[in-house]
C-alpha cells in the first residue's frame, strides 16, 4: 500500500565488520611518515549532505551521522560526535576499536593535546577542512611540538578502492516566479556588499549560494537540490560560475552564460591564482571554505579575508515570492500530514505498524500532492525508546514495531519546488503516562513561548532560546540541540546563519523563516519534539518605540490533545493553541477528503471541550 522511494531502509556496514580497513589506514599512514590523520565528515564545501563519494567517515568507521569527526593515531583511534549523535555513534562503530567523544565540550583539540608529542606528524586534508578549524589542529600540534602536515592526496582513498565517482545531477532553473528576484538583481546586492567589505572578489564556495544567486537548482546530493559548484564574483567584470559542464543542458547553458562566463571546476584554482597574483583582497566564507584555498591565494601573493559569506544572510530573508511559495507548500504539507496523522490515529493501537510503515505512509501522502521533490531529510520515526535518539535513523534491523502505550516522535520534511518544509509532531499510541502528558506539555509551553513572542527587530536567537526551555528547567530537565534553525526556499532544510540556539548571535530579520522545536529525551523510554517553521513578521503594538516583530507559523498541523495536561497551562497559552488549531482546520477542510475532515474535526477541538 504504502513505500518510500526517497529514503531506504538497510543497515550500513558497520562495527567489526570494519576493523581491516582500520588496519589498512594504519599502513597507509606509516608508508607517508603520519603519526595520525583527521577524517572530518564533510566534503569540500562542508554540506550537510554529501555525495556518496565523499562518505569518507562513514566508509572508514560506519559513523553515518551529518556530524563528526575521526582521528586515527597509531595506537589509539576516536570518532567525536555532538550530543545529537552520542548513542548512534556507540551503536553504530566498534568500540572495541575506536572511543567515542565529545565533538564540543571538550573538542577534538583536546584528545589531541594529550597525545600529541615532540616528532609527531599528523595530516589532514586541506580540501576538507575550513581555515578556521586548521588554525586549531595548528596551535595544538605546535604546542606539543608536533607537525601538521597538509597532504596532497587523502590517504582514504588510497585504500577506498571501490570509491564511488563523483555526481553529475542534471542542473535545472528556478523559475522567476518562485525565485523573485533575477540574477542581475541578486548580483548587483552581492557586489554592494563587495564594496562594503573592501575586497576585490567574493569566492562562493557554498554551493547553496551558488544555487540562490545565479536562479539554478540540482541533483548532486540527497535530499536538497543541490549543484555542485562554485562561484568567483570579482567587484568589477563578469562573474565566473564553476561547474561541470556535463550538468548542464544547452538551455540551462545558455541562461547561465547570460549572467557569467561558465568554466569546469579544476579552472577555479588558476583563476584564484591569476586573481590573487595582482595582490587581490579576496573574500572567503569562514564556514565553508576551504583551507586549501586560502593557502593558493596566499601563496599566489593575495590576501585571504575570510569572513562571513554575505550572500548567505541575503538568502535567509525571503522575498514575498519566496514567502507566498513556503505558504502554498505548507498547505499541501498539511494535508499530507493529516491523512498521515488521521492514518495513525486508526491504525497504530491494534499494534500492527512499525517505525518503517509509518515514513512508508507519510511519504506516499505526501507523494500523492503530484508535487513531491524529495524529502527534506530522512524521516526520523522513532518509538519508544527509539525516539529518545535526537536524529534516530531506522533501518530494516531496529525497526520497531509501534505498540499501545508508545509515545511515536515523527520528524519529517518535504521538498517542494516552491518551498521547503520540516515538521515534528509526537503522537501517544493509546494511553499516556501522566509523567509523558507532564513532559510533553513542559515542551509545548516551551514551544508557544516562541509561537508567541514578540521581541525588538534585530534580537537574536540566542536572547530568545531560554524562553523555550524555562518549563523543562523549572523541573530540572533540558535537551542537547538548539530550539531552531533557519530553512531554505526549496534548499537546505538546514541554513544559516539565523538560529535560536544558546550561540545563535545572528540577529533576526522580518522575512526569515526557522524552527520552533523543543524537545525531551528520556534514554531507554521515549522522546518528544514539537516542530513548526516560523516566519519572522512584524509585530503591530500600538505605542511601541522601537520596530518589534514576531513569528508566523507556517506549519499546519495538529498537536495531540491526549498529551495536553491543560491545568497546568495559562489561559493565553490555550488561547492561542486554539487559535492555531482553528486555524489549521479551516485552511486544510477544503483540500481533504471527507473521512480526514472528521478526524481533523475532532483534533482540532478547543483544548477544554
Amino acid at each position: 500500500m504504502f513505500e518510500a522511494i526517497y529514503q531506504t531502509f538497510e543497515d550500513p556496514e558497520g562495527g567489526v565488520a570494519l576493523s581491516a580497513r582500520l588496519k589498512a589506514f594504519r599502513e597507509e599512514l606509516l608508508r607517508r611518515h603520519l603519526t595520525g590523520f583527521v577524517v572530518p565528515r564533510a566534503d569540500q564545501q562542508q554540506n550537510e549532505y554529501v555525495a556518496p563519494s565523499e562518505e569518507r567517515l562513514a566508509w572508514l568507521t560506519a559513523f553515518t551521522g551529518s556530524a563528526g569527526l575521526a582521528i586515527v593515531l597509531r595506537d589509539q583511534a576516536a570518532v567525536f560526535v555532538d550530543g545529537r549523535y552520542t548513542l548512534q555513534a556507540a551503536q553504530q562503530v566498534d568500540t572495541t576499536a575506536w572511543t567515542v567523544e565529545s565533538l564540543i565540550d571538550p573538542p577534538p583539540e583536546a584528545w589531541l593535546a594529550a597525545r600529541l608529542g615532540p616528532g609527531d606528524r599528523l595530516g589532514y586534508d586541506p580540501w576538507l577542512h575550513t581555515g578556521a578549524s586548521v588554525e586549531k589542529l595548528a596551535a595544538v600540534c605546535a604546542a606539543g611540538g608536533a607537525e601538521l602536515v597538509a597532504v596532497d592526496s587523502n590517504p582514504v582513498d588510497a585504500i577506498w578502492t571501490e570509491r564511488p565517482q563523483p555526481p553529475l545531477g542534471p542542473v535545472t532553473l528556478h523559475p522567476l516566479s518562485l525565485a523573485g528576484e533575477s540574477e542581475a538583481d541578486k548580483l548587483g546586492r552581492i557586489r554592494a556588499e563587495i564594496a562594503r567589505l573592501r575586497i576585490g572578489a567574493l569566492v562562493l564556495s557554498d554551493s547553496h549560494a551558488v544555487a540562490w544567486t545565479f536562479n539554478i537548482r540540482g541533483a548532486d546530493v540527497a535530499h536538497t537540490p543541490l549543484p555542485l559548484s562554485y562561484a568567483l564574483i570579482p567587484q568589477d567584470g563578469r562573474p565566473t560560475l564553476f561547474i561541470d559542464g556535463r550538468k548542464l543542458t544547452n538551455q540551462v547553458r545558455d541562461h547561465l552564460e547570460a549572467s557569467a562566463e561558465v568554466a569546469e571546476p579544476d579552472m577555479l584554482a588558476p583563476r584564484l591564482r591569476e586573481f590573487a597574483g595582482r595582490g587581490a583582497a579576496i573574500g572567503l566564507d569562514t564556514a565553508t571554505a576551504a583551507d586549501a584555498l586560502g593557502r593558493l591565494i596566499g601563496d599566489a601573493g593575495g590576501k585571504a579575508v575570510r569572513g562571513s559569506d554575505p550572500v548567505a544572510l541575503l538568502k535567509a530573508v525571503k522575498n514575498s515570492a519566496e514567502i507566498a511559495g513556503s505558504r502554498a507548500a505548507h498547505v499541501r504539507d498539511g494535508a499530507a500530514l493529516a491523512r498521515f496523522l488521521a492514518f495513525i490515529d486508526r491504525e497504530a493501537g491494534g499494534g500492527n505498524l512499525t517505525e518503517i510503515d509509518a515514513v512508508e505512509a507519510l511519504e506516499t501522502f505526501r507523494r500523492d500532492t503530484g508535487a513531491l521533490k524529495d524529502v527534506s531529510f530522512p524521516t526520523i520515526s522513532g518509538t519508544g525508546p527509539n525516539g529518545a535518539i535526537v536524529h534516530y535513523r531506522v533501518t530494516r534491523k531496529n525497526n520497531r514495531r509501534i505498540a499501545p502505550g508508545d509515545l511515536l516522535l515523527i520528524d519529517s520534511g518535504a521538498q517542494y519546488e516552491d518551498g521547503t518544509t520540516d515538521v515534528t509532531r509526537t503522537i501517544a499510541v493509546g494511553t499516556p503516562t501522566r509523567e509523558m502528558r507532564d513532559r510533553f506539555t513542559r515542551v509545548l509551553r516551551g514551544h508557544l513561548a516562541i509561537a508567541r513572542a514578540v521581541f525588538p527587530d534585530g534580537s537574536s536567537g540566542a536572547q530568545l532560546d531560554s524562553l523555550a526551555r524555562q518549563f523543562l528547567w523549572q523541573a530540572g530537565l533540558d535537551f542537547e540541540h538548539g530550539t531552531g534553525h533557519g530553512v531554505g526556499s526549496y534548499l537546505s532544510v538546514h541554513e544559516g546563519p539565523a538560529r535560536i540556539s544558546k550561540i545563535g548571535t545572528t540577529p533576526l530579520k522580518r522575512g526569515m523563516i526557522l524552527s520552533n522545536e523543543p524537545g525531551y529525551y528520556k534514554t531507554g523510554g521515549y522522546g518528544i519534539r514539537i516542530e513548526n517553521l516560523e516566519l519572522v513578521v512584524a509585530a503591530e503594538i500600538d505605542g511601541a518605540e522601537k520596530p518589534m516583530n514576531r513569528f508566523e507559523a507556517l506549519t499546519l498541523a495538529p498537536i495531540d490533545r491526549a498529551l495536553i495536561d491543560a491545568a497546568t497551562m495559562t489561559a493565553d497559552e490555550i488561547a492561542w493553541l486554539d487559535a492555531y488549531h482553528v486555524r489549521v482546520r479551516d485552511t486544510l477542510r477544503a483540500v481533504l477528503d471527507d473521512a480526514t475532515r472528521q478526524w481533523l474535526d475532532a483534533a482540532t477541538r478547543p483544548l477544554r471541550a
